[in-house]
């Protein structure tokens, strides 16, 4: 007999003693279990939720905001649109296939769990070097477990983004998103409400896998994790897909009054957390719960996190229409039990009562933690960095091939023709681009679809580097033409215990929440993901925002590409740039330090605003956002994905690597057709905002002058064929 089973369980004493006080008794060993996973970090958001409190969460299109599975926003005609990203990054380090595979599942049940149906994947990845054969391992497995479920549930994965750096070795950051439309009239909520309402248990049978994978989610990675691997879930798209298809038909036929997914803390989270919102209570018979394996015990039944399984809460009238549809998606399915009013969570297990709960002290009674915040030592001293000395590089050709050549610059290619981004043929822009674009035929217009986050930014700068994720994602759905009408962000970071570490989070959300308020984007929804931590060295605090954005008319959608001979090259935005914490000074000098660009809010509004304007009013061919490695990578991206050359001439002074190779925010490059530049200069003094012509598109080389030398002349066949080279060689 254990002394302390709550210790062992991932419980503190004072949490034991907490939950002692709130029940007025101890509590029995299942009980303990649920209480367990509900109070870990992972459920409980208890070391987060103050400072989640900050982001602004309405909206004039806001349905849904936080709080739910997923977020939802109006999108017009009657029509809307739920968007959620989750990580799965623990399952992931130790099973990458799974974990990932997983991942896209659960995050798909979300979405449906609203009434919506699915429509896009996106994805967001971090690895170590790809030098290291553990890491290609890890990103070979998780790019096909990624691909495996998406494609066999037949919804495309038409965005994404892959970052390699040493931090996230042993603990790759695996963030998925999904998005689906909607009628607005269906949406339906995780809520067991209605006394005497019917609780059904449906999908997947109930097995021994994924068993307290919310508490392995809620620690640090560490030698003994790979034991862990029963922790991981196992998922069956096929089974995903039924569930997907009876849950759709079930809430459009008017059958559901609540519907809940079961994903971490399985069946506990879904019967406390559907009673504690709706302020009632459910009591179920444990025995009714299809299983996979026998002699399961009752706290298996209640914390397993096996997947592909959906709570229900059904009026009695409507029970034998229901269960007809179950019948006829093959889905194994039970009637558990029903909806009280008192508040209490009751299970039977064998005839014997073994929970007898309060929904709300499971559900939402878990301590908020107030951990101590500190700035680390290494955040001034990286400051400091004077990047004058730096050793001089004249060779500007041979520094845009090595960054065009490094993995997190060089083209994803090779990872997304391992997706099926096409299918049910809506896609109008797909991976490659500043955003993907999604044709919603049931009112005409089309969605805008982005993830972005830098981890090395919010490193050197947690308060910037949240600003910059924000906005760089923003920008990349304003550069095809789409108004931003939300964002959910998933936030990784290390242990919330250390001061050091909740001090970067508390920065980075208070960057976020700057920005969203500037720019008019609500936060709908989210994820945190702590204890991203191997041997107590943390990953870089990452930041991940995908946001949605609503294009009215999807013909207006602008590329990234060049699109034609003699257009002019125009720049628009700030002008400031730096190398501090650039790609260009960590490909080319090792060097992870100096400090970031001061965004301009209100300048990145402006530009924003004007982007949207001009490509509505076709006064552009191609909108191209600046990110890592600066002017001179987004425009070598631009000719490689137009097939073009250009030939620009940069102002006297401007030769230096910080003006090619330099980064910060507010920085858009637009091809305009010459007769329409004047028109253009115009838009953007009237909008202030800095505008410069820099050249014009055409012949085959990329060829950047300044004080007549050029500075880069290059053909773009072999950028192209060194941008694309290193994933396919990697992935082989």
């Amino acid at each position: 007999m254990v002394d302390k089973p709550w210790i062992e369980l991932g419980l503190t004493d004072g949490e034991y003693s907490l939950i002692v006080g709130q029940l007025g008794r101890e509590p029995n060993l299942v009980e303990l279990n649920m209480y367990s996973v509900m109070w870990s970090e992972h459920c409980s958001y208890k070391h987060s939720r103050a400072e989640l409190r900050k982001f602004p969460t309405e909206g004039p299109r806001v349905l849904q905001g936080p709080g739910e599975n997923a977020g939802v926003v109006d999108i017009g005609e009657g029509w809307a649109c739920a968007f959620k990203i989750e990580s799965h990054n623990h399952p992931s380090a130790v099973e990458p296939y799974q974990g990932a595979a997983t991942g896209v599942g659960g995050i798909l049940r979300d979405i449906f769990t609203m009434g919506a149906r699915p429509v896009a994947f996106l994805n967001s990845l971090r690895f170590g070097e790809l030098s290291d054969p553990r890491v290609r391992y890890l990103f070979d497995r998780v790019v096909a477990g990624i691909g495996g479920y998406g494609n066999c549930v037949g919804i495309p994965t038409v965005a994404g983004e892959v970052y390699f750096e040493p931090c996230y070795r042993g603990n790759p950051l695996v963030n998925a998103m999904c998005v689906g439309v909607m009628r607005s009239e269906n949406l339906v909520l995780g809520k067991a409400s209605g006394e005497g309402n019917l609780v059904f248990l449906a999908g997947a049978r109930t097995g021994k896998d994924g068993i307290h994978g919310v508490t392995f989610a809620s620690e640090e990675l560490n030698a003994a994790s790979e034991e862990k691997r029963p922790s991981v879930q196992v998922g069956d798209p096929f089974m995903g897909k039924l569930l997907m298809e009876a849950t759709l038909e079930l809430i459009e036929k008017g059958l559901a009054a609540g519907v809940q997914d079961l994903g971490g803390a399985g069946l506990t989270c879904a019967l406390t957390e559907t009673a504690a919102r709706a302020g009632t209570g459910i009591e179920v018979d444990l025995d009714q719960v299809p299983l996979r394996e026998e002699g399961m015990l009752a706290h298996e039944i209640l914390v397993s996190e096996s997947q592909e399984r959906m709570l229900y809460i059904i009026e009695p009238r409507h029970r034998e229409e229901v269960e007809k549809i179950f019948i006829r998606w093959g889905l194994p399915y039970a009637n558990l039990g029903r909806v009280t009013t008192d508040g209490m969570v009751r299970a039977l297990f064998r005839g014997e009562k073994v929970v007898n709960l309060p929904a709300a002290s499971v559900a939402g009674g878990a301590p908020e933690c107030e951990p101590g915040l500190a700035e680390p030592a290494y955040y001034g001293e990286l400051k400091k960095f004077k990047l004058p000395e730096l050793p001089g590089e004249t060779n500007y050709n041979r520094a845009l091939q090595k960054l065009l050549g490094d993995s997190t610059v060089a083209s994803k290619e090779a990872v997304w023709r391992r997706y099926d981004y096409s299918v049910r043929t809506s896609t109008l822009q797909g991976p490659g681009g500043d955003a993907a674009v999604i044709r919603i035929r049931e009112n005409g217009k089309a969605l805008a679809l982005t993830v972005d986050g830098n981890g090395r930014h919010s490193y050197l700068d947690p308060y910037i580097g949240g600003i910059y994720a924000v906005a760089e994602a923003t920008r990349n759905l304003s550069c095809t033409g789409a108004e931003p009408v939300g964002i959910t962000d998933c936030l990784n970071f290390g242990n919330p215990e250390k001061a050091e570490i909740s001090w970067q989070f508390q920065q980075t959300v208070e960057g976020m929440s700057e920005a969203c308020r500037v720019l008019g984007v609500p936060v709908v929804g989210g994820n945190v993901s702590f204890y991203n931590e191997v041997e107590g060295e943390a990953i870089y605090p990452t930041p991940v925002v995908g946001a949605v954005g609503l294009l009215a008319e999807p013909e207006n959608m602008t590329r990234s590409a060049f699109k034609s001979a003699g257009d002019h090259v125009l720049l628009l935005g700030s002008k400031l740039v730096s190398l501090g914490g650039s790609q260009y000074l960590k490909c080319c000098h090792n060097v992870v330090a100096g400090a970031l660009t001061r965004p301009d809010l209100e300048l990145e509004k402006r530009l924003q605003e004007l982007l949207r304007s001009l490509i509505n009013e076709r006064l552009v061919h191609s909108a191209h956002d600046l990110s890592e490695g600066g002017l001179a990578v987004a425009l070598a991206e631009c000719c490689i994905g137009g097939e073009l050359g250009c030939v620009l001439t940069l102002p006297a002074g401007s030769g230096r690597a910080d003006n090619l190779f330099g980064e910060g925010p507010s920085r858009v490059i637009v091809s305009v057709h010459y007769e329409l530049v004047g028109r253009v200069v115009r838009l953007a003094g009237k909008a202030k905002v800095p505008v410069m012509d820099l050249g014009e598109v055409g012949g085959e080389k990329l060829k950047i002058m300044s004080e007549g030398e050029y500075l880069v002349d290059i053909k773009i066949a072999d950028l192209d064929r060194i941008y694309r080279e290193v994933i396919a060689c990697a992935m082989k």
